[in-house]
């Protein structure tokens, strides 16, 4: 979960909101830009640890769960808007 402590926050937000800001400054977010600089911290972050299964799936976990919370947070309240909208596909004719 991406619920860490406020000084482990601190240390690490600046760094993602000038990631952020370099791929939005392109004037469209562009998925190849995210999965680059995505790839790009992950490949790095190895470069501090024995490249190994287990290191390469924690990352792996981590990119999981990140997903995971988008969808929870963002992606599950949008389409239950959209749904209340626009009607729900999964209904009993």
């Amino acid at each position: 979960m991406p619920y860490i402590k406020d000084a482990e926050r601190r240390l690490i937000k600046p760094g993602c909101t000038f990631v952020a800001e370099a791929i939005a400054s392109f004037g469209k977010v562009h998925p190849g830009r995210v999965n680059y600089a995505i790839s790009e911290i992950l490949k790095q972050l190895l470069d501090y640890t024995r490249i190994s299964y287990s290191e390469i799936n924690k990352l792996i976990g981590a990119l999981e769960c990140a997903k995971l919370e988008l969808y929870r947070r963002l992606a599950a309240p949008y389409e239950d808007k959209k749904i209340k909208e626009n009607g729900d596909v999964y209904t009993k004719d």
